[in-house]
């Protein structure tokens, strides 16, 4: 391969969720205990479907109804702190508790101390996607020993605590270890400047096969939520921009494209409103006092606002909003605030819509700006 093409490529290799990588430990776990060989590697099936086979870094016996063994986390081109973590499952036998399977957390990984995450309080931070996951692929090998008995699975990192430090976990009120995570089981190199390039790329595509209307969302989830609004359009309509909301709308405003439609959860929204480029995580907080006072706008209590001030997360301020049937209100009132925002971005003749999701997939907001143009 010639060096420009080299140059090309870097940056866009993908890689593996620390659910991904948990899965696959728990499956080679199971494996080893059932069979009573330690396998060297291990196929899994990650939650969009995918085969995907994992090197076992390291399984022994720990007991006679006990086996562990470790997936190495590899984040492809996008390293984070979780980059090159030891993913352990330690799987144990459950005479007689017939199809049951205990998923545990273990050391290194947090656990939830505050509302607001999707999460119960004081469970392991293992998300709902890489728990189900971990279950199905412990499930699909253990089956007739689930016929009539159980297994328990321990989840952990050895040296979570320490990464955890680098990730907003303390400040979320997940304490003790990293989260286990991801929606698909791949790691896109979103941070990267190849990733916004693709963004760019995409949008000037769609533009280039005569897309009058183009969705950008911020993630798989809303975008899955606006291809179920707006059926009608090709699915090269829908671009996913992850973070980069200010390089997407550089790109938009320099084509013939009319009508953009922004599909969004309430996080990144509050985000872009206040007026920030790139709205990962590491980039920038939410303001919460900003957040409070939309909450305010709403008709939220003054128990809500000091809630929401003093909170963390702008899916708990919705959730409390929703709770006192205010959801939609608080919903619009987060859309008004980003729509100018949006709207300064680009070019005065555009359209702007925004499709505000919850995360259940519910419409909270809808809110259009038809541009007044002079006569």
């Amino acid at each position: 391969m010639n060096r420009t093409m080299t140059k090309w490529r870097r940056g866009t290799r993908t890689g593996f969720t620390t659910g991904a990588c948990a899965a696959a430990a728990a499956r080679a776990a199971t494996l080893g205990l059932l069979q009573e060989q330690m396998p060297k590697q291990v196929e899994t099936v990650l939650p969009n479907g995918q085969r995907v086979t994992f090197v076992v870094a390291d399984a022994v016996l720990l007991e006679p109804d006990a086996v562990q063994a470790v997936v190495i986390k590899d984040a492809g081109d996008d390293p984070d702190c979780t980059h090159g973590a030891r993913l352990t499952a330690m799987i144990r036998r459950l005479p007689g508790a017939a199809g049951e399977i205990r998923l545990l957390g273990g050391v290194g990984v947090g656990r939830v101390t505050r509302s607001g995450l999707g999460l119960p309080l004081q469970a392991p931070a293992i998300n709902p996607i890489p728990r189900n996951n971990i279950l199905a692929n412990i499930q699909a090998v253990a089956g007739p020993w689930l016929a009539e008995n159980g297994l328990e699975v321990t989840i952990s990192v050895p040296d979570g605590a320490m990464m955890a430090k680098r990730t907003l976990n303390p400040r979320l009120g997940i304490v003790g270890g990293i989260s286990i995570l991801g929606t698909t089981g791949i790691v896109h190199p979103y941070s990267t400047s190849a990733f916004k390039a693709a963004v760019q790329q995409a949008i000037e595509a769609a533009a280039q096969l005569g897309v009058e209307e183009l969705v950008l969302a911020t993630g798989r989830r809303s975008e899955r939520f606006a291809m179920t609004q707006r059926p009608d359009l090709p699915e090269y309509a829908f671009v996913q921009m992850g973070d980069f909301i200010g390089a997407a709308l550089a790109s938009l405003a320099t084509t013939r494209i009319s009508h953009l439609i922004v599909a969004v959860m309430p996080g990144k929204l509050a985000k872009i409103a206040q007026g920030m480029d790139n709205t990962h995580a590491h980039k920038g907080e939410v303001d919460m006092h900003a957040v409070a006072a939309m909450v305010r706008q709403a008709g939220g209590d003054d128990v809500t606002v000091r809630q929401v001030a003093d909170g963390i997360t702008v899916r708990h301020a919705t959730e409390l909003m929703t709770e006192k049937s205010d959801g939609e209100v608080f919903g619009m009132e987060l859309a008004r605030r980003a729509m100018p925002v949006i709207r300064s971005r680009l070019p005065p003749v555009f359209r702007v819509t925004i499709l505000l999701f919850n995360f259940n997939g519910t419409l909270l907001a809808t809110l259009e700006h038809v541009p007044v143009l002079e006569k």
